[in-house]
């Protein structure tokens, strides 16, 4: 059974940086896509961050981008988000997902496993 769990959420001032972790199990063989998505009080989850496996390609709103960086280690099956100059407007949970069909990475009801989401919280 596939198994994706954050890791890495806090508190940090505006202008700071975290940085996400997903540790992913489970798989036979490697995900189509993998991708980082938020969640704020009251509003839709998002994507910040989908990245292509066979070639890591990586793909970000324009809200997020400059800002966050998505890589992966596939030796380890990690995934990861560097988010610097962080803004209060970037307070949500952040969940890990992956696809592990071919199809688009930017499609967010096409990811078929999700975390359980670490709360990042950016105070003014």
């Amino acid at each position: 059974q596939v198994q994706l769990a954050e890791s890495g959420g806090g508190s940090v001032q505006a202008g700071g940086s975290l940085r996400l972790s997903c540790a992913a199990s489970g798989y036979t063989g490697s995900p189509y896509c993998m991708g980082w998505f938020r969640q704020a009080p009251g509003q839709e989850r998002e994507g910040v961050a989908a990245v292509y496996i066979p070639t890591g390609r990586t793909f970000y709103p324009d809200s997020v981008k400059g800002r966050f960086t998505a890589s992966r280690d596939n030796a380890k099956n990690m995934l990861y988000l560097q988010m610097n100059s962080l803004k209060p407007e970037d307070t949500a949970i952040y969940y890990c997902a992956a696809r592990l069909s071919s199809g688009s990475c930017l499609i967010k009801t096409e990811y078929d496993h999700w975390g359980q989401g670490t709360q990042v919280t950016v105070a003014s």
